[in-house]
């Protein structure tokens, strides 16, 4: 899958020398599709290598920053030859990861039976996808968990079902995490029932995929709502019981990558995940004293029917995000859920005011400049190191 940034000019041949031939033009800027991104339809595997090579001019020179008009990377110079600024294109245009069979998931959780004897969890989010996995792994593992979202009947389900599985109660809890006094009696149900919780989940979330400037006042509104401000709302309200009470816990929130670079067409979640990510940092010096961990968890691209029906309605996305990912695939949510495991169990006591990624190595990934080269074969770099050693002769004879 392509990563180039939209770029202000549309490519079109003209800004390639004349003596190339057409179909190199065409294969390196698509003329014929308007506004196509650069390497959108060429794939390098299938690319003629040779053609393209032999159609290099060898003396004639072309300004980068007719190409990439964007471009303000001081470590490229502003001309370049005609061979470099094409590999440039290249290394730009194709981000596709190399596949590996090596990885292979497990899913069962990480822990013995027993591990969570005593252990009070409360999960929001806690009856379909991500919420529901960690519940089960954890109530399996001994904890007394309670589940809570706003869809009663579907925690009521989900409770059912994980009870019958571990053998052990698990309690659903409406709750509209947006909501103070919905929070406050989900959390006095809670701790009526079970006692206070000393593993506290925020997992309940809110996205969908919208050009920015298409997003009304009241979408952005609810997103924070419930990601930044739901998750301020149980925190602090179990966090003052807490305090109050004498007791210590730790607290994980859920995450994603994206709070650290950024990501167009996701704003308002990236925007509220981040100051989620600052919160739990900010509480995990202040409430030490108290006896209080604050962790996040970060995962990347992992299927689950909940989330991708609404970033991904067409699934187009799907496969070319596998491409991304150094491991050569998607994370399972049994992966999540037991590093989710770990970071709430006491063989993590010493992490606190940490973000752990979980992405099979998406971000460095694509973060990189030259990892598309992975893609360039032994003889494609032999032929590209010829090409280079030649230019920089040339450019040496000139001084």
């Amino acid at each position: 899958m392509a990563t180039c940034a939209p770029r202000v000019l549309r490519y079109s041949a003209t800004h390639l020398p004349s003596p190339v031939p057409p179909p190199v033009m065409n294969a390196i800027f698509p003329s014929n599709v308007p506004g196509v991104n650069i390497g959108r339809l060429i794939d390098l595997k299938c690319l003629d290598w040779g053609a393209l090579w032999k159609a290099e001019p060898s003396d004639i020179f072309v300004p980068f920053s007719n190409v990439f008009v964007e471009n303000e990377n001081p470590f490229f110079p502003k001309r370049l030859p005609f061979s470099l600024m094409r590999c440039f294109c290249f290394l730009f245009a194709f981000q596709s990861a190399p596949q590996s069979k090596h990885f292979k998931s497990i899913r069962r959780p990480m822990f013995t039976p027993g591990t969570f004897d005593g252990k009070i969890a409360f999960i929001t989010g806690g009856g379909t996808g991500l919420g529901r996995c960690v519940a089960l792994y954890l109530s399996t593992l001994g904890a007394q968990v309670a589940i809570a979202s706003r869809k009663l009947p579907v925690l009521q389900k989900t409770a059912e079902e994980i009870s019958n599985s571990s053998g052990n109660r698990v309690l659903p809890i409406q709750l509209d995490i947006r909501d103070p006094a919905s929070v406050k009696q989900a959390v006095d149900t809670c701790q009526n029932e079970f006692g206070l919780p000393n593993i506290i989940i925020n997992n309940a979330a809110g996205n969908f995929v919208s050009p920015t400037e298409r997003l009304s006042t009241n979408a952005w509104k609810t997103i924070i709502d419930i990601v930044l401000n739901g998750t301020a709302n149980v925190t602090l309200d179990i966090g003052k019981r807490l305090i109050q009470a004498g007791k210590g816990a730790v607290f994980l929130a859920v995450t994603t990558p994206y709070t650290t670079h950024g990501s167009g067409f996701v704003c308002p979640s990236a925007s509220a995940k981040a100051g989620v990510e600052a919160m739990s940092k900010s509480l995990a010096a202040e409430w030490g004293r108290y006896g209080m961990r604050f962790n996040c968890l970060s995962p990347g691209p992992f299927e689950t029917e909940g989330a991708f029906s609404r970033l991904d309605p067409t699934g187009q996305f799907r496969s070319a995000l596998k491409d991304q990912i150094p491991v050569g695939r998607m994370g399972d949510i049994e992966e999540v859920a037991n590093l989710a495991l770990y970071m709430t169990s006491d063989f993590s006591n010493w992490l606190n005011g940490a973000v752990i990624q979980l992405d099979g190595g998406k971000l460095p990934f694509t973060a990189g400049d030259f990892n598309a080269l992975t893609q360039v074969e032994e003889e494609q770099w032999n032929l590209m190191e010829k090409i280079i050693r030649g230019a920089n002769e040339k450019s040496k004879s000139k001084l």
